[in-house]
């Protein structure tokens, strides 16, 4: 049965997406703006186009049923949905305000497994069993590995068109890599959108099934892919130009060469944990590839201090999106 608290769940899933993509527009864009091979305004349609092309190729919605699943069913309420979206949205708008490139889909995750713990206190179970460990573990792990692989792939990467090139004119070279950070930049995007918009999707197929809209996953109608390919590729277009500014420049300097390796890197690890429905971070990911093209230059060539202090805004998003989450849940309990 379709109700107002599900329409304004709804509603609120889509914002969150939106924001989603304006918070992380500084993932697909911040090398090749910094690298000013297209002006900002040229860049963020360019993102967007490709968030969106990935709603025709991402059709398996692997880590939306794994977003899903977070919260054990019989935790799941109309009411734990609502409360983790508000966690979500306050943590991501903050983060976004002092221009912390935190993760999104960890700030989701942790909105939704507070508020679903919430519900199972005020139950008086133990709040961890609201909680599918099973895909929660795979979520953290990956706030270590996505960005290791990023690192790891933008090294080898980077290594390779070195030694490819290293006879090519300097000139000829960064006209060719200006060029390629194009289809780099498109496949970072295209990545992202496959990834991101999916966690949305699994948030308001969960609120469909709470509700008895559908039986199950596999009966989410289309317009929720289509509107949130939607959401996550219009907010790509509002920007994000104060996280842009510490991905693509506090980090490291990063040329056409380091640029093309990163989004690359970027782009094969998210295809991969997307092939296996991991809802990992876009932000970690990308970060770990700056700073794997920065290392290759030379250790020093990474701004260690930046780095730490992301490092921060990484352990914090998920506990204190959680403590949100409970938070928002307790006051909608009390005052209903």
């Amino acid at each position: 049965m379709i109700t107002t608290l599900l329409v304004v769940v709804i509603v609120l899933a889509i914002a969150f997406d939106y924001i989603n993509g304006f918070h992380d527009a500084a993932n697909s864009i911040a090398t090749i703006v910094s690298t000013k091979v297209l002006t900002p305004f040229v860049a963020v349609l360019w993102a967007a186009l490709f968030n969106f092309v990935a709603y025709f190729v991402f059709t398996d919605h692997k880590v939306a049923n794994t977003i899903a699943k977070t919260v054990i069913d019989e935790y799941i309420t109309l009411e734990v949905i609502f409360a983790g979206l508000v966690a979500a949205i306050s943590w991501n708008l903050f983060t976004w305000y002092y221009g912390i490139p935190s993760s999104s889909s960890h700030t989701l995750i942790g909105g939704f497994a507070g508020s679903g713990m919430a519900y199972a206190l005020f139950l008086g179970a133990n709040p961890i069993d609201a909680i599918n460990l099973g895909a929660t573990l795979k979520i953290l792990s990956f706030i270590v590995l996505a960005p290791v692989i990023g690192m790891t792939i933008a090294i080898i990467v980077t290594l390779i068109i070195i030694n490819i090139c290293k006879k090519t004119r300097p000139s000829v070279a960064e006209r060719w890599f200006k060029f390629l950070q194009l289809v780099s930049s498109a496949g970072l995007s295209f990545a992202h959108g496959g990834n991101d918009a999916q966690k949305v999707m699994g948030i308001i197929a969960t609120a469909l099934i709470a509700q008895g809209v559908i039986g199950n996953f596999e009966e989410m109608p289309e317009w929720v892919p289509l509107s949130c390919y939607v959401a996550i590729a219009a907010g790509t277009m509002s920007g994000g130009w104060k996280i842009v500014k510490t991905m693509g420049t506090k980090i490291t300097k990063v040329t056409p060469l380091e640029g093309v390796s990163a989004e690359t890197a970027g782009a094969v690890t998210l295809g991969i944990t997307e092939h296996f429905g991991i809802p990992a971070s876009t932000t970690h990911t990308i970060t770990g590839a700056i700073i794997g093209v920065g290392v290759v230059k030379r250790v020093s060539a990474v701004r260690w201090g930046v780095t730490i202090s992301l490092l921060w805004a990484w352990i914090l998003t998920i506990p204190v999106s959680a403590i949100l989450g409970g938070l928002t849940l307790a006051i909608i309990h009390y005052i209903l």
